[in-house]
């Protein structure tokens, strides 16, 4: 199960807790495109317990869209970038 806080102060920061698969990444995905165009998003996954594989190629692309990922757990940050290189 994911947990979604919202918070804002200048920047917008989702802070992410529990597990994040493709129902997750859906939730996400409907919360950023309800943003405010130009506004700085933020995801703290201080409190990320487990990821899937979907999870990892949407934390790829939000990066590339220039989402910042905060407090990213060590196994996540090096899964994603396993992903960047096989692409």
């Amino acid at each position: 199960m994911l947990r979604i806080q919202r918070s804002a102060n200048g920047e917008v920061v989702f802070t992410l807790s529990g597990q994040l698969d493709e129902e997750g990444v859906a939730e996400v995905e409907t919360l950023i495109n309800s943003e405010k165009k130009g506004r700085r998003i933020v995801f703290n996954l201080k409190d990320i317990t487990l990821v899937n594989e979907d999870a990892i190629r949407f934390l790829v692309r939000c990066e590339a869209n220039s989402i910042m990922l905060k407090n990213c757990p060590a196994y996540v940050r090096e899964w994603i970038n396993a992903q960047r290189r096989e692409s």
